[in-house]
């Protein structure tokens, strides 16, 4: 009898022992596979690139964890849940001409100086700053945004009318950054052609544009900051772009880029 009971123990000891190896195990991998985390700012009304992005992440969810960082309804100059740059790996930019409370752009200027990337699209070379304006009471600009964070140059741009041809022409970044582009086909935008020349030292131009009748432009590149992050740009974005072949796969691409070691 007693031979039973030891039998019986040792066999419920056992099966404990593999239930712990296997939700220990379980639980290795769910540390093991903790998904970047994407900080979208999101505070335009031209492009409605909420939506384009909302879809974006949306097909990338898998991937990357998303958050995304809105104005807030009440205050078109005041971001709703910045907080979550606190624990962001990225920070992707799509804001145009807000001037944020002092503290919000302190965290947004800690994010950057903590060396992490950043990525911009479209409206970002011009996110914090007003034309020609002094901030409104209790707010803050950031006027040289475009300059030190994405070593850009933008000035204006061409004709909303004139359709943007679109050329590829960095090979040494072609296989990072246009993986599943097919470089010798011809595309085009109908995002007008924003003029940024020249770029700032230290940048790589991965695609140019080029509307008839003026000199090309660069339209997407990367910069190695002055703290050492990775930046990287596009001025495409509106929502032709985003249903397109080029731009989801470019910022695809990008987060892959800015990520990576």
């Amino acid at each position: 009898m007693m031979m039973v009971h030891m039998r019986l123990l040792w066999l419920v000891l056992g099966l404990l022992f593999v239930i712990q190896s296997g939700s220990a195990d379980e639980l290795s991998s769910a540390r093991q596979f903790d998904p970047p985390h994407v900080v979208m700012l999101i505070a335009e009304r031209e492009y409605e690139t909420m939506q384009s992005l909302k879809r974006f992440s949306e097909d990338r969810k898998k991937a990357y964890r998303f958050t995304i960082v809105a104005e807030d309804p009440n205050d078109r100059n005041r971001l709703v849940g910045l907080d979550s740059l606190q624990t962001a790996d990225v920070m992707l930019v799509s804001v145009r001409r807000r001037t944020l409370p002092t503290d919000q752009l302190a965290s947004i200027r800690e994010f950057v100086s903590q060396g992490k990337p950043v990525i911009g699209i479209r409206t970002a070379s011009h996110a914090f700053s007003l034309r020609n304006q002094e901030p409104p009471n209790g707010r803050v600009d950031w006027q040289d945004f475009d300059n030190v964070i994405f070593g850009g140059n933008y000035t204006n741009h061409h004709g909303n009318d004139l359709r943007v041809k679109l050329g590829f022409v960095d090979a040494a970044l072609k296989d990072a950054l246009l993986k599943g582009i097919d470089a010798e086909r011809t595309y085009s935008s109908s995002s007008s052609l924003y003029r940024v020349s020249p770029l700032m030292k230290g940048t790589k131009v991965v695609m140019w544009g080029q509307v008839e009748g003026h000199p090309a432009e660069p339209i997407a590149w990367t910069y190695r900051r002055a703290d050492g992050g990775k930046s990287f740009y596009t001025s495409l974005g509106n929502t032709e772009d985003f249903r397109g072949l080029v731009l989801p796969a470019l910022l695809g691409n990008a987060l892959v880029w800015a990520l990576g070691k």
